[in-house]
C-alpha cells in the first residue's frame, strides 16, 4: 500500500508542476525544455526502483513525456489537455512498433523464443547442462564457461544475451549460481564485446559516426584504423569484461550480488523469493515423464545453425556477393548489414531446423512441435512490451531534447585535461536517462571530438582517442546499467532474471569499473600518462576491490 501512495503521490506532484510550468501553452518550435525533458527517464527509473513494476513505471514515464509535450505546446483547456496527454501517451508505442528496426528486433526475439521452446522440450538444453556439468563441476567453472561463452558470440550484443543466456541457464542453475550472476555475465559480454569487435553490427554504425565526426572538423582519416586506435581508451568496456572473469575465477562478491549469490549456493534458490523472471522456464516439466532421451545434437545443431546463419545473414545483407571476398569486403558487408533482418533470417532458420529434429525423432508431432515453438514465444510477450514501451521513453526523451540538454549544462568552459573522463561521465548519463547506447554515440561523437580536436589543433593525438573511447564506453555503461535499456532488459529476459533485481546487482559492478575506468584511465590519460599505464592499474584496482572488499562465495566458506 506505501508503494502505491508513494506512485500516487509522485504523480499528482507531477501533474500540478507540469500544469504550471506550461499552464499557457505555445508553439512547439520556440519550447526550450530544459530540466522537464529529464521528467520522463527518471520518473521511468525512480518508480521502477520503488515498485517493482516495470511495465506500469515505463507507462507512467510515458505518459509523463506526453503531458509535458501537451502541457507545453497545446492551447486547449486544462482538460482537454489531460486528454490530449492520454491519447498521445499511445502514439509513442505505436510509432516505436512501426519502425522497422524495431518491429525485426521483436520478431526475432519471439522467433528465439520459440526455438528454445522447442529446444527445451525436447531435452536439448538440459543435455548440454548435463555435458558440460562433466566439465563445469562447479559454480566457479559454470560461471567461467558462461562468460567464456558471451566473448565467443562477439558479433551482436542482441544474438549474444539471446543464446548465452538459456542455452547456460540449465546449467547455472544445476551449480547453484544464482540468476541475478548469470545475467550480469550476459550483459557484460554482450555490449561491451560487440563494441569492440573488429566484425560485428556494431562496427558499421561506429565507422559511420567516426567519419562524420572527423570530417565535420575537416580531418581526413581511416575510420577503421581511427577504430582500432580508440580501443585501448575503451577502458569502461575492457573493465567491464576482466570484471567479469575476475568475478568468476576469485568466487568473491559485493553488496547485493554477493547476498544473492550466498542465497543461491546456500539454499539452491537462483531466484529471490517473490522474484518474477521474464522468462519462464517449465518448458521442461514433461521431460521424464514422456522418457524423452537427452541429447546434445538437440540444441547444439539449431544454435549452431543460428550463429552460422547469422553471420551469412549479416554478410548476404550488407551486399557481400557484389564485394571482394577478402577481410575489407567482408568487414564492408558487415558494416552495412541490415541486422534485424539477417538475426530474423537465421532465428527462422534455427527454428525450422529444432521442429524438424523433434518430429524426425518422433520427440513429438508436428503439432506439438509447433505448440512447443508458440509456447516460447508466449513467454517473452511481457519481455516485449517492456522493450516497446523502453524504445518509446527514448523517443519522447529526443522529442523533449534531453541529451542536449544535459550537454549543454556539462560541457561549458572545460580545462584541455578534463575532456575525457567528463565527455565519459555525460555520455553514461545520456545513454542511462535515454536507455540507448547507439542514441549517446550519435549525440555525443559530433559534439566532442570537435571539442577535443580544439585543443589538439586538429591532431590525432592521445587525447582524441581518449575522447573517443570515452565516448563510445561511456554510451555502453550508461546503457549498461540503465533499467530502461532493450539490452539491459533482453539480458534479464534471457536469463530468467526478475529485471529489477538484474539491474540492482549489475549496478554496482558496472559502477566499480566505471569509477577505476575515470579516477586511473581518462584523468591520468588526459594529463598525458601512457594508455598501458591506466590499463594495468585499472586491472590491479579491479583485484584489490575484489580481494578486499569482497566476500567469497565458495560453498565451505559460506558454511563456515
Amino acid at each position: 500500500m506505501r508503494k502505491k501512495l508513494t506512485v500516487f503521490f509522485i504523480m499528482v506532484v507531477f501533474v500540478l508542476m507540469a500544469t504550471l510550468a506550461f499552464a499557457d501553452g505555445g508553439e512547439a518550435a520556440k519550447v526550450v525544455y530544459g530540466f522537464w525533458s529529464l521528467i520522463p527517464p527518471l520518473l521511468a527509473i525512480a518508480l521502477a526502483f520503488i515498485t517493482k513494476e516495470v511495465i506500469l513505471s515505463l507507462l507512467l514515464g510515458v505518459f509523463s513525456g506526453a503531458l509535458i509535450s501537451v502541457f507545453a505546446n497545446s492551447s486547449s483547456g486544462f482538460f482537454m489537455k489531460l486528454v490530449e496527454s492520454y491519447t498521445k501517451t499511445f502514439e509513442y508505442p505505436v510509432n516505436a512498433l512501426a519502425d522497422g528496426w524495431h518491429a525485426g528486433i521483436i520478431i526475432f526475439t519471439l522467433t528465439i523464443g520459440g526455438m528454445v521452446g522447442v529446444i527445451a522440450k525436447m531435452g536439448g538444453t538440459r543435455a548440454i547442462a548435463n555435458a558440460l556439468a562433466k566439465k563445469a563441476r562447479t559454480a566457479k567453472s559454470a560461471q567461467l564457461a558462461t562468460a567464456l561463452m558471451g566473448v565467443v558470440v562477439f558479433f551482436d550484443d542482441y544474438a549474444n544475451t539471446l543464446i548465452v543466456g538459456p542455452t547456460m541457464r540449465p546449467l547455472t542453475d544445476k551449480l547453484k549460481v544464482s540468476r541475478e550472476k548469470l545475467s550480469y555475465i550476459v550483459d557484460s559480454t554482450a555490449a561491451p564485446v560487440a563494441t569492440m569487435a573488429a566484425i560485428s553490427t556494431w562496427i558499421g554504425y561506429e565507422l559511420g559516426l567516426i567519419g562524420d565526426a572527423f570530417k565535420s572538423i575537416n580531418v581526413d582519416v581511416n575510420p577503421y584504423s581511427v577504430f582500432f586506435q580508440s580501443i585501448p581508451y575503451r577502458m569502461y568496456g575492457l573493465f567491464a569484461l576482466v570484471m567479469v572473469f575476475m568475478v568468476g575465477f576469485m568466487m568473491r562478491d559485493f553488496g547485493p550480488m554477493y547476498e544473492a549469490e550466498k542465497r543461491a549456493r546456500l539454499t539452491g534458490k537462483v531466484l529471490a523469493d517473490g522474484a518474477e523472471p521474464m522468462l519462464s522456464t517449465d518448458f521442461e516439466k514433461d521431460l521424464e515423464k514422456d522418457n524423452i532421451p537427452l541429447k546434445v545434437s538437440n540444441a547444439l545443431v539449431p544454435i549452431l545453425t543460428l550463429i552460422i546463419f547469422a553471420f551469412i545473414g549479416l554478410w548476404y545483407s550488407g551486399g557481400g556477393l557484389d564485394k571482394p571476398f577478402t577481410w575489407d569486403g567482408i568487414r564492408d558487408a558487415f558494416g552495412d548489414a541490415d541486422a534485424s533482418a539477417a538475426l530474423i533470417w537465421a532465428s527462422a532458420l534455427a527454428s525450422i531446423v529444432a521442429i524438424v529434429m523433434a518430429v524426425s525423432q518422433g520427440i513429438m508431432t508436428l503439432k506439438k512441435a509447433i505448440e512447443a515453438w508458440v509456447e516460447g514465444a508466449k513467454s517473452l510477450i511481457i519481455t516485449t512490451i517492456i522493450l516497446i514501451l523502453a524504445w518509446s521513453i527514448g523517443s519522447i526523451a529526443t522529442d523533449l531534447g534531453t541529451a542536449d540538454y544535459l550537454v549543454q549544462i556539462v560541457s561549458n568552459s572545460l580545462p584541455g585535461w578534463t575532456i575525457p573522463v567528463l565527455v565519459f561521465i555525460l555520455s553514461s548519463i545520456v545513454a542511462f536517462a535515454t536507455g540507448t547506447s547507439w542514441g549517446t554515440m550519435a549525440i555525443m561523437l559530433p559534439i566532442a571530438i570537435p571539442l577535443a580536436a580544439h585543443y589538439t589543433g586538429n591532431e590525432l593525438t592521445p587525447l582524441i582517442y581518449a575522447t573517443l573511447g570515452a565516448v563510445l564506453t561511456g554510451a555502453t555503461f550508461g546503457d549498461h546499467c540503465s533499467p530502461i535499456s532493450d539490452t539491459t532488459i533482453m539480458s534479464s529476459m534471457a536469463s530468467s532474471a526478475d529485471h529489477i533485481d538484474h539491474v540492482k546487482t549489475q549496478l554496482p559492478y558496472a559502477l566499480t569499473a566505471a569509477l577505476i575506468a575515470a579516477i586511473v584511465g581518462y584523468i591520468p590519460v588526459g594529463l598525458g600518462m601512457p594508455v598501458w599505464i591506466s590499463l594495468i592499474l585499472g586491472v590491479v584496482s579491479l583485484w584489490a576491490v575484489l580481494r578486499f572488499y569482497g566476500k567469497s562465495t565458495k560453498l565451505e566458506d559460506l558454511k563456515a
